[in-house]
């Protein structure tokens, strides 16, 4: 937040890991749901925890990881945060210049001291998106890594079919097509567990 009335954010709706809590549940998972603000109704069978900032995005999941053995990161976390917060609205009129601190990486961060336990992260590229996604993967120290891209025949946000692909840390590249979220989060689950296997 800027302020008490203005932040930063984009334009994730949070369809994608709510589809995965659901899947989850149907495969009878125990589930752990960290969610940001969002009009989606948490689904039935999951352990529901609200949040609000990065900050907290960070603090639930150090607390909540060590009880579960998969993590994932479907949440589209803000890279950059403002330095200082405002309780009172900031006018334009006194403010020339807002800077910005990076967030922490919280998958990174998680992936450190992971165990035996998995951690799979999403990735969203305009360009070079599948290059970017087996970087991010290796850099993370991630299992897994589900890439998407943007451009302008392919926005994945919301409840649209999307193209995406499944990227495990040596390498291995599994295209899926076009589909709904519902079938890609089944996908995923599968896929996470073929990992763990």
């Amino acid at each position: 937040m800027f302020d008490s009335v203005r932040f930063l954010s984009n334009l994730s709706t949070g369809h994608m890991g709510y589809e995965v809590a659901k899947a989850a549940v149907k495969k009878r998972h125990r589930v752990t749901l960290v969610s940001g603000p969002t009009a989606l109704k948490p689904p039935a069978g999951v352990k529901f925890i609200s949040i609000t900032s990065a900050r907290d995005l960070e603090k639930a999941c150090r607390k909540q990881f060590p009880k579960n053995d998969v993590l994932i990161m479907s949440a589209a976390v803000c890279d950059f945060t403002p330095e200082k917060v405002s309780f009172h609205k900031i006018r334009r009129t006194k403010v020339k210049r807002i800077n910005l601190k990076q967030t922490p990486d919280i998958v990174a961060g998680l992936s450190k001291g992971k165990g035996k336990r998995l951690t799979i992260g999403f990735s969203l590229e305009t360009k070079d998106w599948i290059k970017n996604a087996k970087r991010k993967c290796v850099r993370k120290g991630l299992d897994g890594i589900v890439a998407n891209h943007l451009n302008s025949g392919h926005r994945p946000f919301g409840a649209v079919p999307i193209k995406t692909a499944l990227v495990e840390y040596h390498g291995d590249v599994k295209y899926l097509p076009r589909m709904g979220k519902r079938l890609i989060a089944e996908r995923i689950l599968r896929w996470v567990e073929n990992i763990r296997a």
